[in-house]
């Protein structure tokens, strides 16, 4: 892993974490894929929002209503929030708690990030990514559909972005822990 810049004390190299991280080769590349699909799957919201201006009119306008646009929604919503997951790991949108942390020295701050990533983050993203398999193969096998009547088919579709989901999680954290090892390795 190579370092493209020292570690800055504010600016873009700093999150919302307090904790600045340079940028290294390998968290550049998972970076853009995390980011690129995370910005791209932004539109689900757009079409979500769409959707259920769509469904309300159709119901109270016109008295209509339609099982199949209700799962649609659940499967829009649960397909961008799943995807939003790794975005918000790699843009450090996540909920952190740092009452005792941010008095703490950088280098303390550091370990204790690498801790959490290496003993937490990574088992669970690829716990989650292992077990989520058989669930998507099972509903593969079996064509899965919705147990409504006039619901939807291909239920397999939306179990398949768990797994995507986990997998870029655990991209996330790849490129989490080069950065914080990056700046474990540079002088104090």
């Amino acid at each position: 892993m190579s370092i493209s810049h020292p570690i800055p004390t504010e600016g873009p190299g700093v999150g919302p974490s307090g904790i600045p991280l340079p940028v290294t080769r390998l968290s550049r590349v998972l970076d853009a894929v995390v980011v690129g699909i995370g910005e791209a799957s932004s539109w689900i919201w757009t079409i979500l929002m769409l959707l259920i201006v769509y469904q309300v009119i159709q119901r109270y306008a016109f008295g209509l209503g339609s099982i199949k646009m209700e799962e649609m929604q659940w499967h829009l919503f649960a397909v961008g929030f799943m995807l939003a997951i790794p975005f918000a790991e790699i843009r450090e949108r996540h909920v952190r708690i740092d009452v005792l942390a941010e008095h703490w020295p950088l280098r303390r701050r550091l370990w204790i990030e690498a801790f959490g990533i290496v003993v937490f983050l990574l088992p669970f993203s690829v716990f989650a990514t292992w077990w989520a398999v058989p669930y998507f193969t099972h509903s593969l096998a079996v064509n899965e559909i919705s147990s409504a009547p006039d619901g939807l088919p291909y239920r397999y579709v939306l179990k398949a972005f768990i797994i995507a989901t986990f997998a870029l999680l655990a991209m996330a954290a790849v490129s989490r822990l080069s950065r914080v090892i990056a700046a474990l390795r540079q002088k104090r």
